[in-house]
């Protein structure tokens, strides 16, 4: 099984819900699933597995969650696969799925059982012949390249007023920007909030300053804590946050020195910490899910480690992670951000150049992140590498993001 999730973003550039895309089996290895195979167990729902078996605060934080069926999957006992709310699924519909009575019927019977409805790939010359699924819907999702806004907004606002838009393909900040002041949309999607930064700000924020020299004095060879602490000692935050995290470990006493406190973690635990927190700060004025993607990207990337054979280099590994979208953090090219902190050589060539040893670990994270499911298949064929333990190493960097930042679930 693979699994990832895409977020799905406010105007505002709050993270409302995310799409689930899963895959059982890889394609590579089992070619006939490319031909009529693939459609062999269509009945199930893959990616309800991946909800039900995840949670829905360890996967989306108790947003909602989008989930792909087909002409066939929905058809499927979905009751009976799902075991979290059903007002917290929308059933991502495809053109696959038509306007005939029986499914008709279907979308009816799903949408009373609770489920929302959503429904992607529709061209605008079929809004009218799939008008009563279109009625069920919650939310339809358009190509904003192929629809003109002005008049969508008039049309649905007449004949489906309680359907939400949302943009997907929305692949740059310029083209984020321009829908938002047109308005019209709902949510948004697409891998903008990846792209790198071209143009730097002319400053950093102060803060942002006091942060970077903290990295980079956990980041140099055997660095000594107290200067770390020193450093952190000029962040209140940090200091709440570094104090309440080693009175937990101290069964017997409390800690209220901040040098005691770093000498309690020690380099190694003291460095990880340091590392996302500061990471964490650094994103505060940036949309939430640029700190999500990183830090699971960290996360994931080190339980790659292996797979990749590099056990070794775990550490390094979730170095690149976090500093992965350093240059939007900082508002700063990548190669200005990079010469401001302090990061191994093979880091800094696979951030800046593609190249080196960490590269193909980055570049498979990126393919995993955006579901492009063949290329991830290729490269485990080519890599020799385990799915589940592929699998597994994404859900343990989303359990491991929940447990650093736990939310609580309402609905």
């Amino acid at each position: 099984m693979l699994a990832t999730l895409i977020p799905l973003f406010d105007d505002k550039m709050s993270v409302c819900a995310y799409s689930v895309f899963a895959r059982k089996d890889n394609h590579f290895l089992n070619p006939e699933l490319e031909g009529g195979a693939r459609y062999d167990g269509a009945g199930t729902v893959h990616e309800l597995e991946v909800v039900s078996s995840m949670g829905m605060s360890m996967l989306s934080g108790g947003k909602e969650v989008f989930v792909p069926v087909n002409q066939f999957s929905v058809f499927a006992e979905i009751s009976l696969q799902c075991t979290v709310p059903a007002n917290k699924v929308v059933l991502l519909m495809d053109n696959s799925i038509t306007p005939e009575p029986h499914y008709v019927k279907r979308v009816k019977e799903l949408k009373m059982q609770g489920y929302k409805l959503a429904i992607r790939k529709l061209p605008i010359s079929s809004f009218e012949p799939y008008k009563e699924i279109l009625n069920q819907c919650d939310y339809i999702l358009l190509n904003h390249a192929k629809i003109d806004i002005e008049k969508a907004k008039i049309y649905f606002s007449k004949v489906y007023p309680n359907i939400k838009l949302c943009a997907v393909n929305v692949d740059t900040q310029e083209q984020y920007d321009m829908l938002i002041s047109h308005g019209g949309y709902d949510l948004y999607e697409g891998g903008f909030f990846r792209m790198p930064v071209r143009e730097s700000e002319t400053e950093v924020n102060p803060l942002k300053v006091n942060y970077i020299e903290l990295l980079n004095v956990v980041n140099a060879p055997d660095f000594d804590l107290t200067d770390a602490a020193d450093v952190i000692g000029k962040d209140p935050a940090l200091v709440i946050s570094l104090l309440e995290i080693v009175n937990r470990m101290a069964l017997n006493s409390e800690i209220t020195s901040i040098r005691h406190a770093t000498a309690m973690l020690g380099q190694k635990e003291l460095k990880r910490w340091i590392n996302t927190a500061v990471t964490k700060e650094l994103c505060a004025d940036r949309p939430s899910e640029i700190a999500r993607l990183v830090m699971i990207r960290a996360k994931f990337a080190e339980n790659l480690a292996e797979s990749f054979e590099m056990a070794l280099m775990g550490q390094e590994l979730f170095i690149m992670g976090l500093f992965s979208a350093i240059d939007i953090m900082l508002g700063k090219t990548m190669k200005e951000a990079l010469d401001m902190v302090v990061v191994p050589k093979d880091v800094k060539l696979a951030l800046l150049d593609n190249d080196g040893d960490f590269a193909p670990v980055l570049n498979f994270m990126k393919r995993y992140e955006d579901a492009d499911w063949t290329e991830v298949s290729r490269l485990m064929v080519l890599g020799n590498m385990d799915m589940t333990k592929v699998y597994e190493a994404y859900l343990s960097a989303l359990r491991w993001y929940r447990d650093l930042f736990p939310v609580t679930v309402t609905g």
